[in-house]
């Protein structure tokens, strides 16, 4: 986890690269291909639904119809194939993080038995990814039975519909999966990157109209503001998604051979202030909605009542919310940064912070920090995921519907990860280029 302390590549070498270096090229070209059939499944219709009636049902759907449209690119208003897009697969990874901290099997898989292990846990997300999916198709399906056009017997609507869902579902989650394994990214974060990016030209052109044509000044300023507040957040979220504790650390002197000695070595460690980046918040965003999924699966009073007091825009929406993100910060931070690994990794290596024992109390101390940083970093992904809402109601712009600091922080959190990956793939080239001469 030592730094490294080369340069970082620019702009003009990253283009130098793309265009010369066939393995990255090639990666670049496959991401954009794939996600551009993601894009097209969108607009393949699924049949025997009528389109007019159930068009003018989105228009009174509200907050939460126009939210989930946002992470389907439109699939959802639309009625595309894909549909659901890649929030199954969101769902299952959920799921199987959830179990995998709970069921020592799982977690055995995923720490002790190496790339198999990780593998199997990968297969077992699909599956649940399959089974959720399917469950999540036949509620739709259920929900869209009133739109069905005539002629159509409803059994063989609800069959056809949630198989052309789910379907659609895991063809989107087998394509992000190739994206990881041969393109540049993580292929499920791309796809949400994609589907939010997609809603961007309506939401400007909207904002734009309602300012040329506001009647009073007032209008405009909130629409002026409400920018701002966007803009300021995109920078609290570079400088949260690029802050880190670096931890300083010293390596003992060892004697190599019959008598050279390697000098004490200082350097740092790292410990990202959001060691989850951007999961919390996909993770939240997808796990707020599973209330509203069985209320409408089970038809139950008393679910449909707690349903509805979650839509976005609500305190209830906002509270919860707030207390998912945090929540999955602390989640995922113990997923990634492990204290007493990284503590028995550096005993192992001859290297320790000064003023702290090798060991249990290296491993203490780490955790503390860790907890530190987890809670700074969940209370401002919290508070950016509700602040611009609020901000939005106040100045009673509408036109970003949906579209607030949770798209955000994705669109943001996606770029730099997608960013860096690149950055490493052209250090690596460089490298290798010296290896080379």
């Amino acid at each position: 986890m030592l730094l490294s302390r080369g340069r970082n590549p620019n702009a003009a070498e990253v283009i130098t690269q793309m265009i010369t270096n066939s393995g990255l090229r090639n990666r670049v070209l496959t991401t954009l291909g794939l996600l551009m059939l993601v894009r097209l499944g969108i607009f393949i219709p699924i049949p025997g639904i009528d389109g007019d009636a159930f068009a003018s049902f989105i228009e009174k759907g509200g907050n939460l119809i126009g939210f989930l449209d946002i992470f389907t690119g439109g699939g959802l208003s639309r009625l595309g194939v894909f549909a659901l897009g890649i929030l199954p697969f969101i769902n299952a990874s959920i799921i199987l993080q959830l179990l995998t901290a709970a069921l020592p099997q799982l977690e055995d898989l995923q720490k002790n038995e190496g790339e198999a292990g990780r593998r199997k846990i990968a297969q077992i997300t699909r599956y649940v990814a399959l089974g959720w999916g399917l469950v999540q198709s036949i509620v739709f399906a259920m929900i869209l039975r009133q739109f069905a056009v005539e002629g159509l017997s409803e059994p063989v609507f609800v069959i056809q519909t949630s198989l052309a869902l789910v379907t659609g579902s895991m063809v989107v989650m087998w394509l992000s999966e190739v994206i990881t394994e041969r393109g540049i990214g993580q292929g499920a974060s791309l796809v949400i990157f994609l589907n939010i990016v997609a809603t961007l030209p309506n939401a400007l052109s909207s904002t734009i109209d309602q300012a040329q044509t506001a009647k009073e000044r007032s209008e405009v300023i909130g629409i002026i503001v409400l920018l701002l507040v966007f803009l300021v957040t995109i920078v609290g979220i570079i400088f949260v998604q690029e802050g880190a504790r670096r931890l300083p650390i010293v390596s003992a002197k060892r004697q190599v051979g019959g008598s050279s000695v390697l000098p004490t070595r200082q350097s740092y460690l790292p410990l990202k202030l959001n060691a989850g980046g951007v999961m919390p918040i996909i993770f939240a965003s997808a796990l707020i909605f599973l209330p509203i999924t069985i209320a409408n699966f089970t038809q139950n009073a008393d679910l449909i009542r707690l349903a509805s007091s979650l839509r976005p825009g609500s305190w209830a929406y906002a509270l919860l919310f707030f207390a998912l993100i945090l929540g999955f910060s602390y989640f995922y931070a113990s997923l990634t940064v492990n204290p007493s690994d990284i503590a028995t990794n550096l005993k192992r290596g001859g290297v320790a912070i000064p003023g702290v024992r090798p060991g249990s109390a290296t491993a203490t101390y780490l955790s503390g920090v860790q907890n530190r940083l987890t809670l700074l970093g969940g209370l401002f992904l919290g508070s950016v995921a509700i602040i611009p809402s609020a901000v939005e109601r106040a100045t009673n712009v509408q036109t970003f519907q949906g579209l607030g600091a949770t798209s955000l922080l994705i669109l943001v959190g996606v770029a730099i990860d997608t960013a860096k990956q690149v950055q490493t793939y052209v250090i690596s080239q460089r490298y290798e280029g010296l290896v080379r001469q």
